[in-house]
């Protein structure tokens, strides 16, 4: 396996949440599993982390930003949690990048970011691992899900792994069935993706997948009438490099943007 195989692999898959029951794996164990050794498993780690605490750290230094998180809705000692897909689960991620920002500027909140998102996950996979996600149960729930439902068959044109409707069914059912109490609620729309570069890419092209920007409009137009605060993601994936070279993952980049609107989101929310 070469080097960028496994960092890929690093990045995206957390064989502890994939596998619920793996709990508390030492090191030799997840480099066996992403097929290396420990010291090129701790060597990728470290660098995801190195990445991630730059992206932090740029974000920090823009006034905008800062101005948001001093304006964080959240209260002091609050769990908050993030569900969803790769794009949330990968190591780079738009809520790890915050976890490290709001930890590093606004220690005084003393939060706890739980990050329950699972790479390759479908709505119905996530509906199915509800009493999971029960047992973290945050004070603010932020939910990123239905890429990997917009995956089609044989083409643009092919069928879809699931339904529109099935997908909202999902989502809804998901939000209905937290627990009493309450938290809030925060939709996240998926992110549009490079079509180009999904055409390209010699995986999805010997796997026969697609996915298209049209879908991804339309469930998040499904997604702004289920209720709850919705961000938008549509503005955020622009340009060259706005993806890795698949088309579908964000790069860093555009996380950091994913970023920047769900501080927007909510800072808006509560004014």
């Amino acid at each position: 396996m070469t080097s960028a195989m496994i960092e890929k692999l690093v990045r995206f898959q957390d064989p502890e949440r994939t596998l619920g029951y793996a709990r508390g794996l030492d090191d030799t164990t997840r480099a066996a599993i992403f097929g290396t050794d420990p010291a090129t498993y701790l060597q990728v780690v470290a660098s995801l982390e190195e990445q991630r605490r730059e992206a932090a750290a740029q974000l920090a230094a823009d006034p905008a930003v800062r101005l948001h998180l001093d304006r964080l809705p959240f209260e002091r000692g609050q769990r908050i949690v993030a569900i969803g897909e790769s794009t949330t689960a990968d190591r780079l991620s738009w809520f790890e990048i915050l976890s490290t920002l709001v930890a590093a500027e606004r220690p005084d909140l003393e939060l706890s970011l739980v990050n329950a998102a699972v790479s390759g996950a479908t709505t119905t996979q996530t509906l199915a691992g509800l009493p999971a996600l029960r047992r973290v149960q945050g004070d603010w729930t932020f939910c990123m899900l239905g890429s990997n439902d917009l995956q089609r068959f044989d083409g643009a044109d092919g069928p879809r792994l699931v339904r529109n409707e099935e997908t909202v069914r999902n989502l809804t059912e998901l939000r209905r069935r937290q627990p009493s109490g309450g938290t809030t609620w925060v939709w996240v729309t998926p992110t549009r993706v490079d079509e180009a570069a999904v055409a390209r890419f010699p995986f999805f092209g010997a796997a026969g997948i697609s996915w298209s920007n049209a879908d991804v409009d339309d469930l998040a137009a499904s997604i702004g009438g289920l209720g709850d605060l919705r961000i938008d993601t549509a503005a955020v994936t622009y340009g060259p490099g706005a993806f890795i070279e698949d088309g579908v993952h964000p790069s860093v980049e555009t996380q950091k943007r994913l970023v920047v609107a769900v501080l927007a989101g909510i800072a808006a929310d509560e004014g």
